[in-house]
């Protein structure tokens, strides 16, 4: 059932248009049936004895859901623009974590006089994400008190008292040994990067317990062996967090010529002003882009500017830090995105393309809210979202690990995403009657051709093409070239093995 928050805040699809947006904190005439939602359901929450309570709020439920009904009859053309001007960051503030130009030098002087933490790869890249402000309002790796909200309520309270949401703990993990070095009497810890290079003091800092079955239980919903992050980081990580204030000694860079496409915040929200957008529509994704999502993000536009937006830009954002093997590398995924861009799928004038840094958890409704989350604090007040996001296949069992309309309607409801306007998908699907991706229509299935993504992966493997219309043929170039280099390095690895496994001929000794 609808809440009334949900029917403000998600541009519900139908088959094919889409609903009227409301503003997130409206003003209604007091006649209005919105506003008689707000009034019944306050009243059901108020009222006297408990089955009374209950027989009224199972009432203004309903109200809600037959107004968010009549809100999918309503045309976009009835709303008009929600702001001027980009959406505030989380905390109302941009945290920048990188220490300024005039205290660089006397920080790096102090940084190898404190005692010091080694940290991993993954370490590196959420002190990345800290460091510009994408988890704003935090100002550091979680303290106790920060972790335990993230942990139980997937939000924390900032200092001015709002909610803000913070789904995943960003948390650095030390072990006994690191413990007992920090000492007990030490007011500031250098960490050091998987270069050996100091990267950062953590201040006013605090330790304790990491308990990680708790941590991975609470995150992902489930135990199971095979999470691909818990395996990767935290299965193996210290016994205890590590939490305080952040000072970032250099802006972090990885020299992998991918550096001019990862704009930070304040860098992206610069960009927009730029551009003079008067809205900002996200796509996160850690696939290449087909066709359909092309469809998806141009249609979504053309939705925009019948609301009475005049410029709205996309933010298409490919996640940048860890993820798991068998997804496509970012180095090739960015070589393919540029190829959407080149070949003119989607409008270079109105897309900025960035590398988003965080690393992957694949832990389905809980990450999708952090994904929401980090593109406010870039100036993102619309995000796409799909079918299963931040999903993945059940570890042991032949299932998803979540129910694939889940991410979406938790996102709808979840706290201290309010000002955040959700777009959920249309379907997309190869048409074959027209040969191209469009938009799924049940009333002729049989004209629609799903191509899933171990298919697309086993057809570039084996260098066949697919339907025309599907993908760009540059981008469709690019991932045939990338899966045929890893069967390249599949073959020398057998050919290195049959060698190492064949048998020694011993040759007879030679006479003296």
């Amino acid at each position: 059932m609808a809440t009334v928050a949900g029917v403000l805040r998600v541009l519900s699809v139908s088959n094919n248009n889409a609903t009227a947006l409301a503003p997130c904190s409206p003003k209604f005439s007091s006649s209005s049936p919105t506003a008689a939602a707000f009034v019944s359901l306050r009243g059901a929450l108020t009222s006297g004895n408990l089955r009374e309570r209950s027989n009224s709020l199972q009432q203004a439920m309903g109200q809600a859901h037959s107004l968010q009904q009549q809100m999918g009859q309503q045309s976009r053309k009835s709303v008009g623009p929600i702001r001027a001007g980009l959406i505030t960051p989380d905390g109302g503030v941009l945290v920048d974590l990188i220490v300024a130009d005039a205290l660089k030098e006397k920080r790096l002087a102090e940084a190898p006089t404190l005692p010091h933490v080694n940290i991993t790869k993954i370490d590196m890249e959420w002190v990345h994400v800290l460091s510009e402000g994408w988890a704003s309002p935090l100002r550091g790796f979680m303290r106790e008190s920060e972790y335990l909200q993230a942990l139980h309520f997937n939000s924390i309270r900032s200092m001015d008292g709002t909610l803000v949401n913070m789904s995943i703990p960003i948390v650095l993990a030390i072990d006994d040994v690191q413990k007992e070095s920090i000492g007990k009497d030490a007011e500031a810890v250098t960490l050091v990067g998987p270069d050996g290079e100091p990267v950062a003091i953590l201040r006013n800092f605090e330790i304790y317990k990491h308990n990680k079955e708790e941590r991975i239980a609470r995150t992902w919903g489930t135990t199971a062996p095979g999470l691909p992050y818990v395996e990767e980081y935290i299965r193996n990580s210290g016994n205890w967090l590590l939490g305080g204030d952040l000072e970032v000694l250099e802006r972090v860079k990885y020299n992998d010529g991918l550096d001019h496409y990862r704009l930070s915040p304040a860098e992206l929200r610069a960009e927009f002003e730029r551009r003079n957008a008067d809205a900002v529509f996200a796509f996160q994704l850690r696939n290449p882009v087909h066709n359909g999502h092309a469809l998806l993000m141009t249609d979504t536009r053309r939705r925009l500017l019948e609301m009475g937006f005049k410029n709205p830009i996309l933010l298409l954002h490919p996640l940048g830090g860890y993820t798991k093997a068998d997804d496509v590398p970012l180095e090739w995924r960015m070589k393919q995105h540029d190829k959407v861009l080149e070949e003119g799928v989607l409008d270079p004038e109105t897309t900025v393309i960035a590398i988003f840094p965080s690393p992957m958890h694949y832990a389905g409704p809980t990450e999708v809210q952090w994904h929401a989350k980090a593109r406010i604090n870039a100036g993102a007040d619309f995000y796409i979202v799909g079918r299963d996001p931040a999903g993945m296949g059940h570890p042991t069992e032949n299932r998803d690990l979540y129910n694939p309309d889940h991410g979406k309607m938790v996102l709808s409801m979840a706290p201290g995403l309010e000002r955040l306007n959700i777009l959920p998908f249309k379907v997309a699907a190869y048409d074959k009657t027209k040969g191209q991706m469009a938009f799924f229509d049940p009333k002729r299935s049989e004209d629609f051709l799903f191509i899933s993504g171990t298919k697309m992966r086993n057809f570039a493997k084996s260098g066949e093409s697919l339907p025309d219309g599907f993908m760009c043929p540059g981008g469709w170039q690019v991932l045939v070239e990338y899966y045929q280099s890893l069967n390249k390095e599949q073959d020398n690895d057998s050919k290195v093995e049959q060698v190492q496994q064949a048998p020694k001929v011993l040759k007879d000794p030679v006479p003296v």
